[in-house]
């Protein structure tokens, strides 16, 4: 029997490798590619698969989102997460989304190509240390505010992100490296599972991270950039 899969990752040197990878497998066939989160259920839904290759950091949609519009789709293929993403909250959330597998990119290729086959016999596989960090994290009780991953300077960082300050703009006022910044902006999509600035944006001022002690809530300041 063929296994048919489909690649999703927005980098395009990362599908053509695992093309070839995969394409040096007898009982492998890729039969799509997609490098968003929009087109990957497209492609999914076109070409009915048996296993889905899934980037978690991509546009239009990250792998998170594709995991819940595949709850819709009427043949679901088995999906092995293939992502540079290391955070406990990552694993657990895209296991508990119905995940088969979650490989980092820093895996060898016969662990990938092992997923595959795994993922396609319906048998879950996860590495040793993913497993101790997957069961560590969902026995983690789920903190009651939304900011809690976040280091009070990550507060500060997001507060000014939700005004619509520029990295500039916030090195300035926090009186800190404009490299400083990046740094904790990483640190903060990283932790909430966000994918860019504009979520973060959104985020913060859902949850009211965009107000200082004693502010009233209005209308945000500026644009997100």
């Amino acid at each position: 029997m063929t296994i048919r899969v489909v690649i999703a990752d927005d980098h395009r040197v990362v599908r053509d490798g695992l093309c070839y990878l995969l394409g040096q497998e007898p009982d492998v066939e890729v039969v799509g590619e997609a490098g968003d989160g929009k087109r990957t259920v497209d492609v999914v839904a076109a070409t009915r698969p048996d296993v889905l290759l899934l980037d978690l950091y991509m546009p239009e949609g990250d792998g998170h989102a594709v995991l819940e519009a595949l709850r819709a789709v009427p043949h679901r293929p088995a999906v092995v997460v293939l992502t540079s993403a290391t955070a406990d909250e990552h694993l657990s959330r895209a296991v508990q989304a119905g995940a088969t597998a979650y490989l980092l990119k820093t895996a060898p290729a016969e662990d990938v190509i092992a997923a595959v086959r795994d993922a396609a016999a319906g048998t879950a596989s996860l590495s040793s240390e993913l497993l101790t960090r997957l069961t560590r994290a969902l026995r983690r009780p789920p903190p009651l505010d939304p900011l809690a991953p976040l280091s009070p300077r990550e507060r500060d960082v997001l507060r000014l992100i939700a005004r619509g300050h520029s990295n500039r703009q916030i090195a300035r006022e926090l009186a800190i490296g404009e490299q400083t910044v990046k740094t904790h902006v990483k640190g903060i999509l990283a932790k909430l599972g966000l994918q860019d600035r504009v979520q973060a944006a959104i985020f913060a001022l859902r949850h009211q991270a965009g107000q200082s002690a004693g502010e009233v809530p209005g209308e945000p300041t500026g644009r997100s950039g």
